[in-house]
């Protein structure tokens, strides 16, 4: 992977710095809220955006990376927190416990290439910076960011301590997008290729039964493949009367979700 240089914007987004100063050798508490950041990846530099938690959450809080969907490509760093996993934390930006970064993908591309080097990017240096943990980081995605969390998983799969792929697929569903997973593109099994590779990952995986863009076959496919396996951790949850949109009761509405992954360490 390109070793990217970074570069931190200034503007500090609803996170505490300014008032009063603690008393000599106490630590000003740590309010909740998103920083906007850049990564310079080949000489471009690109946006994103980073929820960082209050102090309550520990001085090495866990780490989500989150894979944004289509509608959320661009550059201004700031459409990926508004939908999915986003809007959750905004709801409960006092409890919700983790660092999360928000990479974005340009117009027209997709979580493969480049934009894999930007998300690792944004997530190494978030992590650095936030003294984030290492042993307690996730990987999450919705639709094309469903796609991209297999996608990045196969690529460092030793990087993260569990998966939640929210209405994703494998295969290409359209003639029109390069939207498939490139490490299995071609292979005649490609559900056995990623349960094998990941069996030791935990994986929760989210789909509508009625989702009529990204059909639920793929991750149906999935689950069985990582069952016959014998996969470490392997959990499908099919919603249905849910549509395409998967992520809001995936992230907002099932609440043995975050119990289940924050419990989750990197072996």
């Amino acid at each position: 992977m390109r070793r990217p240089t970074l570069l931190a914007t200034v503007a500090m987004i609803g996170l505490a710095g300014c008032g009063s100063l603690p008393p000599a050798g106490e630590t000003a508490p740590r309010e909740a809220g998103f920083a906007q950041r850049e990564v310079v990846v080949d000489g471009r530099a690109h946006r994103y955006q980073v929820f960082v938690p209050s102090s309550a959450a520990g001085a090495t809080p866990p780490v989500i990376l989150f894979l944004h969907g289509s509608g959320e490509r661009g550059d201004d760093g700031v459409k990926p927190t508004l939908a999915g996993l986003g809007p959750h934390v905004r709801a409960n930006p006092d409890s919700f416990p983790a660092i999360v970064v928000f990479p974005q993908v340009p117009e027209n591309g997709e979580w493969q290439g480049a934009s894999a080097d930007v998300a690792f990017a944004a997530l190494d240096a978030a992590t650095a910076e936030f003294n984030g943990d290492r042993d307690r980081t996730y990987l999450t995605g919705m639709s094309m960011g469903g796609y991209g969390t297999w996608e990045l998983a196969l690529a460092q799969s030793e990087r993260f301590a569990a998966l939640v792929p929210v209405c994703g697929a494998v295969r290409r569903i359209s003639d029109e997008r390069a939207l498939y997973v490139t490490q299995v593109a071609g292979d005649p099994d490609p559900y056995a290729t990623i349960a094998k590779a990941l069996r030791d990952v935990p994986v929760w995986i989210f789909h509508g039964a009625k989702d009529d863009v990204v059909p639920p076959d793929d991750d149906r496919r999935l689950i069985a493949a990582f069952r016959r396996v014998d996969a470490r951790d392997a959990r499908y949850t099919e919603f249905p009367d849910a549509d395409h949109n998967a992520w809001d009761p995936a992230y907002a509405r099932t609440p043995d979700l975050w119990p289940w992954l924050f419990s989750q360490k990197r072996r």
